[in-house]
């Protein structure tokens, strides 16, 4: 059984430039198309992944979108690509990626794969530092020999070890052009 696709919401009020995305995600993702707020909301659901948000469209605007996205406590990405350049309001509103139109092509695919990488390394980064925090808890609380004796103690040391590995495999696997696609606004901000 293959498991499907990443589901790709493109949320654009300009119907040509939405089904552009879509055409150039389509041989990649599942993709969804919605040209307003409202129809935005209706497609949204706990198997979408990424959600590519315009920020200027006639009723509900992109940003009272991604207000209801994160208050529904959907688990995917959101990025927003518009042509509204950043002003100092982006920093209260809880995008994962924010993108200036034009984009082309591999602008758009960039965007998609890098918020995709990005999203299981934070799950398996996640994973990780919970499993050793719980570790650390009860190494710091408890006598080795009672540590040695308990099973789900043991089990849990096992699924660290898992987790670590998996992270390393993400990192090892990542070619230069995923690890660009994860990491590429580091290299746009002056550090």
């Amino acid at each position: 059984m293959t498991s499907s696709p990443p589901h790709v919401l493109v949320v654009e009020d300009e119907t040509e430039l939405a089904e552009l995305f879509a055409e150039w995600l389509s041989e990649e993702y599942d993709v969804d198309v919605a040209t307003n707020g409202e129809e935005a909301l209706e497609l949204v659901d706990d198997d979408t992944d990424i959600v590519l948000l315009d920020r200027l469209m006639p009723g509900l605007s992109g940003d009272e979108v991604l207000e209801r996205i994160r208050e529904r406590d959907y688990n995917c990405r959101v990025a927003m690509v518009t042509a509204v350049e950043p002003d100092f309001d982006v920093l209260d509103m809880g995008f994962d990626d924010y993108v200036v139109k034009p984009l082309f092509r591999k602008d758009i695919q960039r965007l998609v794969r890098g918020l995709l990488e990005r999203n299981a390394y934070d799950r398996q980064l996640s994973e990780l530092f919970a499993t050793a925090s719980t570790l650390a808890a009860l190494e710091s609380h408890k006598e080795a020999d009672e540590l040695a004796e308990n099973e789900k103690y043991q089990q849990l040391r096992e699924k660290l070890k898992r987790t670590r590995d998996r992270v390393e495999q993400l990192e090892s696997g990542m070619n230069e052009e995923d690890f660009e696609a994860v990491f590429y606004d580091f290299d746009r901000v002056d550090l």
